[in-house]
């Protein structure tokens, strides 16, 4: 019994192993616990394993090789397709096993402990971010329901919000102003809190290189450029700059057959937080560029002009991206276009 690849349905307890020979039938099939996981890897002779991308892929991947394994994480839309019968762990794992064998299957960039860190300091940013938005739509449907109305931004609400409860000439009761004015030292309590995120996210683009140099680049600062270490690295899982645009989903969703060739908008495939962090930094280019006579505002503006702004946004974003590529497989500095 030769075993080559193997197949890992992670879960919280109990992982179902199935190994497969080098003709892909299934020689081997086990149920190991949490704890005694790794043992059961262990015993096995260095062969190919494949997991899904999931809480704890990572951890379990260095783990892995760490034993002289080589592991393969796969998203889970393209372990599907090779589900057979009903689903449960034991088709799980042979279906993850047959997927990474397929010689032009796509797998998912690995995470160092750092990029993780910054990972989870953007996501508990957001986190918060996501929390403050929603307890300052709360205020408002409160204030609204007693028949006073303020226009939507976070800077109006810190601004209003306390110039309401003070108004004694207003139909709000004591109760009331009292579990506003809680919310409204909750959400200074979570500004707070975003504010110390941002400062350790600054830290971390201070300390690192690759971020200083990509940083350069209009439309991207510390935020996007810790992102994108977080994400992809040094960028290397990708053969060229239009592969990781189109991970990131800024290129157009297709919808073609025979000659008939339809381009839709974009996929919006890929990590969404970085998409959205590109794209709102090419609104702000976009923004900015009318005026300015350098070669690349030229490009934005005629870009604007013919297609529309939403579609120059794109394009910035989607150009962004593969300029961040490039630096990041070359190691140069950014040279703008004069």
């Amino acid at each position: 019994m030769t075993i080559t690849t193997v197949g890992i349905d992670l879960a919280k307890n109990v992982f179902e192993l199935c190994g497969l020979d080098a003709d892909g039938e299934v020689v081997f099939r086990r149920r190991a616990r949490r704890e005694t996981l790794l043992k059961a890897v262990g015993e096995l002779p260095a062969c190919i394993i494949g997991v899904e991308a999931c809480t704890g892929a990572f951890y379990w991947q260095r783990r892995f090789e760490e034993l002289g394994h080589e592991v393969r994480i796969i998203a889970a839309q393209h372990v599907k397709p090779f589900a057979r019968r009903q689903k449960n762990d034991r088709n799980d794992a042979e279906a993850i096993a047959v997927a990474i064998r397929q010689p032009r299957m796509r797998f998912v960039p690995k995470k160092t402990i750092e990029q993780q860190d910054i990972q989870t300091l953007h996501r508990a940013r957001r986190r918060l971010v996501n929390h403050r938005t929603a307890l300052v739509c709360q205020m408002r449907g409160i204030l609204l329901d007693r028949g006073i109305a303020f226009g939507q931004s976070i800077t109006r609400a810190r601004r209003m919000i306390p110039e309401i409860i003070a108004d004694r000439s207003n139909e709000l009761s004591d109760m009331c102003r009292d579990i506003i004015a809680s919310l409204l030292a909750f959400m200074h309590e979570i500004d707070a809190r975003i504010r110390e995120f941002d400062r350790r996210i600054d830290q971390v683009f201070r300390e690192n290189r690759a971020c200083q140099r990509i940083a350069k680049i209009r439309g991207v600062g510390p935020k996007t450029a810790t992102a994108v270490i977080a994400a992809v690295g040094t960028g290397r899982d990708f053969d060229n700059g239009r592969h990781m645009a189109a991970w990131l989903g800024l290129v157009p969703r297709q919808h073609s057959s025979g000659n008939r060739r339809v381009l839709m908008g974009i996929s919006k495939r890929g990590d969404r937080h970085l998409r959205t962090l590109l794209v709102h930094g090419a609104r702000a280019v976009v923004r900015t560029a009318a005026g300015k006579t350098d070669r690349f505002s030229l490009w934005v503006n005629d870009l604007k002009e013919r297609r529309g702004t939403n579609r120059a946004i794109i394009a910035v974003a989607n150009k962004n991206a593969r300029v961040i590529w490039a630096l990041l497989n070359s190691g140069e500095e950014y040279r703008p276009a004069v």
